[in-house]
């Protein structure tokens, strides 16, 4: 029977696994903080939400910031939000139980000992790490370093998709689109930033990357380091220099790390999920954003207020839309992109990438997350299973796909067939 090691990290406020598990509460599909200090941000960011006279959510926010923002590291919700729930994990671990036996490894510091000590034939990898920019190779750089196969990208990969600027650099340099942009490390780099924002637009000569474009108002600023819900909000749509330079101030202070600065694309904005490898990846359904049911007056951003004050169990938003209705064509050049990006970044097995378009209508790669949120349970909206659901696979056949995909890549035997999603919900319709 196949060895099937599973390295994860479970949120550390839970108690040990429950017949049936519980459904975690929803929570961003995205990356944990990178730093100490933007552990203390959420302590701040009332005062922010306060500003833009955020509906029916600020006692909720009040209550889950309520850490002392002198501590830090006393802001445990903050810190360990991206981590795991036991009901996520329990149902990983009952997916991956139908092709072998297996091993939990759950990511501490004594993962390395657990790891060398199991011997696993394939480790199935969701662990995002906790500390620092390379947080989330942390656990396939181990398993390299024992010879243990495992799932989706590799050590560079995953640091590379962690730091957007980094990211786009790369798409860029490989005609990929992606938004112009630059990066502020510090307060001193705001002077040079200025001398690139134009108010009129010209066109722009296609072999000037970037990097080194004009940038035309209005612009949208985020950590480079965070997930798209981390220092997110409405004010991060700069419409005038004085804008610009106070939140570029705001997140430089509050999350200690370098400031994304991107031409803000108006366009619809997608989610896409890619399972495989080489020419054999495959985009799931589109997942569309409907702007139009946030609250009147809301800017179309899914960030912060959308995710955590409007979105609730009680009123939840219908903000998705899978499969997205969008034209064939117009699919077709999103698939075409998403896939581009894919494969330039290194992807394997699995990614989610997010796509927005410009006033063209030409898809442009905002972000890549080669390890997806998968949140079991359907009300928590988390995009990978919904386009997984959309495709005709399970929430189980998803994590068995993906397995599967990085079993076949290592030449490693499992029990049974990869069932191709598209396959399969031509399969479910006969």
């Amino acid at each position: 029977m196949t060895r099937i090691g599973f390295a994860y990290n479970q949120k550390p406020d839970q108690e040990a696994p429950r017949d049936g598990g519980d459904v975690e509460a929803p929570r961003p599909d995205e990356e944990p903080p990178s730093s100490a200090p933007a552990r203390s941000s959420r302590a701040a960011a009332p005062s922010v939400a306060a500003e833009h006279g955020v509906p029916d959510g600020g006692a909720l926010f009040a209550a889950a910031t309520a850490a002392p923002a002198a501590d830090p590291a006393a802001d445990a919700s903050d810190e360990f939000a991206e981590w795991d729930s036991i009901a996520t994990i329990d149902a990983v671990a009952n997916a991956l139980g139908a092709l072998g036996e297996v091993i939990r490894l759950e990511a501490t510091g004594d993962f390395p000992a657990q790891l060398r000590e199991t011997r696993p034939d394939i480790v199935f990898n969701i662990a995002e790490g906790l500390r620092g920019v390379n947080r989330e190779a942390h656990v396939p750089a181990i398993c390299e370093f024992f010879g243990v196969p495992y799932s989706g990208s590799d050590p560079l990969t995953l640091s590379l998709c962690l730091d957007k600027a980094r990211t786009k650099e790369v798409l860029a340099y490989h005609g990929v689109p992606t938004a112009a942009f630059a990066l502020v490390a510090s307060a001193e780099e705001i002077p040079a930033l200025r001398t690139r924002i134009r108010t009129v637009h010209h066109l722009t000569p296609a072999h000037v990357v970037p990097s080194e474009r004009p940038l035309h108002l209005p612009l949208f600023v985020k950590p480079v380091h965070e997930g798209s819900s981390k220092g997110i909000t409405e004010k991060n749509l700069c419409r005038s220099l004085q804008e610009l330079e106070q939140q570029i101030d705001f997140l430089l202070e509050t999350y200690r790390q370098p400031v994304l600065v991107e031409e803000f694309l108006p366009g619809d904005e997608f989610t896409c999920a890619i399972l495989g490898n080489g020419d054999a990846a495959t985009v799931l359904p589109l997942v569309g954003m409907n702007f139009a049911a946030l609250p009147d007056g809301a800017l179309p951003i899914y960030g912060f207020e959308a995710k955590w004050l409007w979105d609730r169990p009680e009123n939840p938003l219908e903000i998705f839309s899978c499969p997205a209705p969008v034209s064939d064509v117009k699919r077709r050049a999103i698939e075409n992109v998403v896939l581009r990006a894919y494969r330039v970044l290194g992807c394997r097995d699995w990614s989610r990438i997010d796509v927005r378009l410009d006033a063209a209508g030409t898809p442009n790669v905002v972000e890549v997350n080669p390890l997806p949120g998968i949140l079991p349970n359907p009300e928590d909206n988390s995009c990978f299973p919904k386009a997984a659901r959309a495709a005709g696979l399970s929430y189980d056949e998803l994590i068995q796909s993906c397995l599967r995909h990085a079993a076949e890549r290592q030449g490693i035997a499992l029990p049974g067939q990869l069932v191709r999603p598209f396959a399969r919900r031509a399969m479910a319709s006969a």
